[in-house]
């Protein structure tokens, strides 16, 4: 089962990245996505599998998607 994740959606991880955010804005989607800190601006390379399983919500305009419950 994929997660469907469009460009500039906001992903709320379950781990926080070192500066504290959960949230993080993706920048490239595909096999494998690029991801951008919305707090700090690291950006990251993470493959499709691996984010999927890390994903708590998506945020998409004004509607809060959780992957989980599909």
């Amino acid at each position: 089962m994929s997660v469907d994740i469009q460009l500039n959606d906001i992903v709320k991880l379950k781990k926080p990245h070192p500066c504290g955010s959960y949230q993080w804005r993706v920048l490239r989607t595909g096999i494998d996505f690029r991801l951008r800190c919305t707090v700090c601006g690291h950006e990251v390379m993470i493959p499709r599998e691996k984010l999927e399983k890390k994903i708590r919500r998506i945020l998409r305009g004004d509607t809060e998607i959780n992957p989980n419950k599909q």
